[in-house]
């Protein structure tokens, strides 16, 4: 139940979110920020559970000038500026882990900063690079990324509790099954299938809010991958976790433990899906 009420209180927040007026697009850019500081604090406090003492504010910092960053730099040239930015910073968190540990932590303390600032700051940053996609509708494309990763997990949760017998990755994740793995794949095609017709109906009352463009086997397909890609997300956080021997990497979000347990999926269907757009754009 805590769940549930979790994900209904979260939900239209975070969709109002996304389809603000184009004037305040920047504040998703600074939630999803945001989003990726509460989801490195988490993970640098796993960290110190293998003996690092990884700098916090420093990369908390990092991520913030980042996506700072972002909001100055034109769409076109995302990416190269991003490279530029993402190098800067990390090699700056290095020479500040530099001086501040003590040599025999320094390996561990610069390796958990800088994956840290990779993980969840470098790979979320492929929201507001979605959300800013005016070519693609970008709000219309969160919403499938958000929408297709949601339906998946929880197709997953209650056909693997219900029916799943055989074990996808006993030594990550126990409970998941291959039958959950299926159900979630086909999940998240059933409900891009539906944002696809919902899209069709709201045209005929010219409501382009929500469009999406392109041969529906393009998006049935993107649907498959992103979900992939969200499974193999979950799984590798899961082994993060497992190996501190903790089983949330918090207790901010009711029933889901924390922030990073509730986005794991996303640091890496995200960047899958502007991968994938980027190229289906240019072909």
């Amino acid at each position: 139940m805590k769940r549930i009420l979790t994900a209904l209180v979260l939900i239209p927040i975070v969709l109002g979110l996304v389809f603000l007026p184009a004037r305040w697009e920047g504040i998703f850019t600074l939630f999803t920020a945001g989003v990726a500081m509460l989801a490195a604090w988490e993970y640098l406090g796993l960290t110190v559970l293998r003996g690092a003492n990884p700098p916090r504010l420093a990369v908390i910092l990092a991520i913030l000038m980042l996506f700072g960053a972002r909001l100055f730099v034109d769409s076109f040239e995302f990416l190269r500026q991003t490279e530029v930015v993402f190098g800067a910073l990390g090699l700056a968190l290095l020479v500040f882990c530099t001086f501040r540990s003590p040599v025999d932590r320094m390996m561990a303390d610069a390796s958990a900063a800088i994956f840290c600032f990779f993980y969840t700051g470098l790979m979320l940053l492929a929201l507001p690079a979605l959300h800013d996609d005016a070519e693609g509708n970008g709000p219309s494309l969160v919403t499938f990324l958000f929408c297709v990763v949601w339906a998946g997990d929880i197709a997953a949760l209650y056909v693997g509790r219900a029916w799943g017998r055989r074990k996808l990755a006993p030594t990550l994740s126990p409970n998941k099954t291959w039958e959950g793995s299926i159900a979630s794949v086909l999940g998240s095609m059933l409900v891009a299938g539906g944002l696809l017709a919902l899209a069709n109906a709201l045209a005929e009352w010219n409501f382009v809010k929500l469009s999406f463009h392109g041969e529906i086997w393009y998006w049935l397909v993107l649907a498959v991958i992103v979900n992939i890609a969200a499974q193999v997300g979950d799984l590798a956080e899961s082994a993060l976790k497992r190996s501190v021997g903790v089983k949330d990497s918090g207790s901010l979000l009711p029933g889901h433990g924390g922030v990073l347990d509730r986005i794991d999926a996303l640091l890496l269907a995200a960047p899958v899906m502007w991968l994938a757009q980027a190229i289906h754009q240019r072909m």
